[in-house]
């Protein structure tokens, strides 16, 4: 995915949720597939994006993401949460609920 098609995604659509990661990052791969599964079940109507900081430092550069793993969400064109490195998967499914609720 490159820089514009993001940028339209994140535009376009309700909600976008992008998760960044790094090839040598064990935390990120243990944690991607959680992450993932969190939101094909609690909030379907988010877009999940994986980037990997190594292939797309443009997209990483221009959201300011200079560690991994970091989730950005969005709601509607505006950055809404940003998490890096450590998180867990119960916090941030009380912190997207509300406003997914509110949105969809």
């Amino acid at each position: 995915m490159d820089l514009t098609t993001l940028k339209n995604l994140i535009a376009s659509e309700t909600g976008v949720a992008v998760y960044f990661s790094a090839p040598n990052c064990g935390v990120c791969h243990a944690l991607r597939p959680k992450i993932e599964e969190l939101f094909s079940e609690k909030f379907p109507s988010v877009k999940f994006v994986h980037v990997q900081i190594d292939k797309s430092p443009g997209i990483s550069g221009e959201y300011s993401v200079f560690s991994a793993p970091t989730l950005l969400v969005f709601f509607e064109g505006k950055e809404f949460l940003r998490k890096v490195r450590l998180m867990s998967i119960q916090e941030l499914q009380g912190t997207i609920a509300r406003p997914y609720k509110m949105l969809f």
